[in-house]
């Protein structure tokens, strides 16, 4: 009988990564297959594995195509009933696999599963891409149980449970293969960043349900791939983030939401003036101009729903930077 999962991890130059990360890997994952995706490293990775872990697949892109088109190339092929799709800079821990894979077993109805995430630099810390699970305000901003934009919180216990969350995150993401294949993968047009949240939007949309589970975890390092204060990854975050409400919007508020979003991103960027920060704000005016470029690309690409409760916070930012809400169990308490 084949293994239940196929642990896939994508990789560009990352030879010092799976170096560190791979072994614990294939110690603590026998119910899974492992694969590397190569998108075209030029450091030597691909010998490396050969070398040193024979057992690993490689599977070879013929150039650096980014996480989505990286991922939708590699796992084409793929046979196993569950894909786990991990980021190189990710340390796992003993029987992290055992808990999601119950998960999965119980509930057929369940397609995507996310692993408590921690930061590998902090251990005591959720990490910023993930924490605990992955929601949306009105306007599209993404936000965490555990992580409110840059608010960080300590793991204490506070999310050792299994919920029903929006998105999972990319960095450790669970998917049965079939639904990884009827969504038709990931948007190759974002390239990187949200392209999770939008995968994720598309399931919700047609009634998979994804879940968090507090009882795996994983260690991320985080940035390894784009700093947090990249103006690259800035851009890349507001483009993406329009070109995802454009497509998964309903209809009837697609127009007065996301004219909403643009002058908030509006605010976003005179607010990274004022703190001296000039590239991300011409980051954002750049993004805004990428996306209305791709709307006739995107007018195809529409998911027609009627799910309007894609959210349970209005504003993400009016709590966080106005009611001084830091965190997801104050967020979550209604006045």
């Amino acid at each position: 009988m084949g293994k239940q999962f196929a642990l896939v991890v994508l990789n560009w130059n990352g030879k010092k990564l799976l170096e560190t990360f791979l072994p614990a890997m294939e110690q603590f994952s026998p119910q899974a297959n492992l694969y590397v995706i190569d998108n075209a490293s030029t450091d030597g990775s691909q010998a490396f594995i050969q070398d040193k872990f024979p057992e690993v697949k490689i599977i070879q892109n013929k150039g650096n195509y980014g996480y989505a088109k990286g991922y939708n190339e590699g796992l084409a092929h793929l046979t196993e009933p569950i894909l786990i799709l991990i980021n190189s800079d990710i340390e796992v821990t003993e029987n992290w696999l055992t808990p999601i894979a119950d998960l999965f077993q119980a509930d057929p109805t369940l397609a995507l599963v996310q692993p408590k995430i921690l930061d590998y630099k902090n251990k005591a810390y959720f990490e910023y891409a993930g924490a605990a699970g992955g929601y949306i305000d009105k306007y599209g901003f993404p936000y965490c149980r555990g992580r409110i934009f840059n608010s960080i919180e300590k793991d204490e216990g506070q999310y050792n449970d299994i919920v029903d969350i929006f998105w999972a995150s990319g960095a450790c993401l669970f998917i049965r293969n079939e639904v990884f294949q009827a969504l038709k993968g990931f948007d190759e047009d974002f390239f990187a960043h949200q392209e999770e949240i939008d995968l994720c939007w598309r399931a919700k949309n047609k009634g998979y349900r994804i879940q968090y589970c507090g009882f795996s975890t994983v260690y991320h390092v985080g940035g390894a791939t784009l700093n947090y204060d990249n103006p690259r990854k800035t851009y890349l975050n507001f483009r993406n983030s329009l070109m995802m409400l454009y497509k998964n919007l309903p209809a009837q508020h697609k127009f007065s939401t996301l004219f909403t979003r643009l002058c908030l991103d509006g605010i976003a960027g005179i607010r990274f003036m004022l703190l001296f920060k000039p590239q991300h704000c011409w980051a954002i005016i750049r993004s805004h101009f990428a996306f209305y470029k791709r709307i006739p690309k995107l007018k195809d690409k529409i998911e027609f729903t009627n799910i309007n409760n894609y959210f349970t916070e209005k504003s993400v930012i009016f709590s966080y930077f106005v009611c001084r809400k830091k965190n997801f169990i104050t967020i979550q308490k209604k006045q």
